[in-house]
């Protein structure tokens, strides 16, 4: 039998420090081996206790949750779940802690005060076991800034793009995502669309974060955006996102379906509207994430013609979903996530007439041109 993995519950109100507890108690995996009622608590118990992972609340007197996870990851780096309540400015600060190296976040219920943790509980031990997986796993370094970001000219283009690039990702995605995004033009001629796995809420501040740190410009999508060269568009938390061709322009369409792979937004929602809608003239990639969300969505645009990467496991937070892919024979490439990047802008970056003029035999050639980047190919 495994070891229990070892948890410190980092709350300032004692009544978390009682509910957190008895959530996890529910699972026979997870042993709570102490409780700190701030930071500088938490950083004695970490040395004393050494837990395998730390649940934090980022709102707490005398030493808070940002700065208690600074020294956690500057003296003795682990796995940290942020557990806190949500609010614009929370909001800022989860998406700063991630950047920090927090590995995920559960947002506290709005009735958590008055002892409701059931709805998150499930979640919160999900993602405290996927923690401990993922311990020693090396972050993307991440721009990390005390403000929230603000609004910054760019020039917004008007053109059709010369390829749909549909991104699936989970957990470790903010960090990935503002890596392989700050290296990506401003011209770049491909539209690109991501589903990240986050609650309603945090999107459009991820968005405005993302837009902030990159040359191409990066927005929350709205029904009814236009696909366009140079413009990244991220799903809203809890809806799917799809697209269409439309006589006034290629378009992202909004969707309030059933959760898929018990997600929404769904990667795979994703894929297979693109594979259906652009098929050759698209490109999937799926990266660091849990699960097996965009996997099948993958297959389905490698067999419409399109291209499939998949994220190298070994640079991934947790490789669940590129994992999937790769083992089921749905990813063309398999990339680290420092080579991401310039893959897409070598073998994307330099035609800017438009999809209409895109042929099968153009991506042949590119593909061929690629066998010289350090990747690994798993066609089939």
């Amino acid at each position: 039998m495994s070891a229990r993995i070892r948890v410190l519950v980092v709350d300032d109100s004692a009544l978390m420090r009682k509910l957190i507890p008895a959530v996890l108690a529910r699972d026979p995996s997870i042993e709570v081996v102490g409780t700190a009622m701030d930071g500088a608590f938490a950083l004695k118990k970490i040395e004393e206790l050494h837990p395998d992972v730390v649940t934090l609340d980022l709102e707490m007197p005398r030493m808070d949750g940002m700065e208690t996870l600074r020294l956690i990851m500057r003296r003795a780096p682990m796995p940290v779940v942020l557990f806190s309540t949500h609010s614009k400015e929370g909001g800022y600060a989860t998406l700063k802690a991630l950047a920090l190296g927090a590995i995920d976040f559960v947002q506290k219920p709005q009735d958590a005060a008055a002892g409701h943790l059931e709805s998150i509980a499930d979640q919160l031990i999900e993602k405290i076991k996927v923690a401990k997986r993922a311990a020693g796993r090396k972050l993307p370094a991440a721009v990390v800034s005390d403000d929230p970001p603000k609004g910054k000219k760019k020039i917004h283009s008007t053109l059709p793009p010369n390829r749909i690039v549909a991104i699936g990702i989970s957990t470790g995605g903010p960090n990935a995502l503002q890596y392989v995004l700050s290296q990506i033009p401003a011209d770049f001629p491909a539209s690109i669309l991501i589903v990240q796995h986050m609650p309603e809420g945090f999107t459009e501040m991820f968005a405005k974060r993302l837009d902030e740190c990159s040359p191409i410009e990066v927005q929350e999508a709205r029904s009814g955006d236009l696909l366009l060269a140079g413009r990244v568009l991220i799903c809203p938390g809890n809806r799917h996102i799809m697209v269409r061709r439309m006589p006034r322009g290629d378009m992202a369409v909004l969707s309030d379906g059933a959760p898929v792979n018990g997600h929404r937004p769904s990667a795979d929602v994703l894929f297979h509207s693109v594979a259906q809608q652009f098929g050759p003239t698209a490109v999937g990639l799926l990266m660091t994430g849990m699960g097996e969300d965009g996997a099948e969505g993958l297959g389905a645009l490698k067999a419409a013609g399109g291209v499939t990467i998949a994220q190298s496991e070994d640079t991934c937070v947790v490789s669940g979903m590129p994992r999937a892919a790769i083992s089921k024979g749905y990813a063309d490439k398999v990339i680290p996530l420092e080579g991401i990047a310039a893959f897409l802008i070598q073998n994307y970056g330099g035609d800017r007439s438009g999809s209409e003029k895109f042929d099968k035999n153009e991506n042949n050639d590119k593909n061929e041109k690629s066998e010289r980047t350090p990747v690994s190919s798993h066609r089939t």
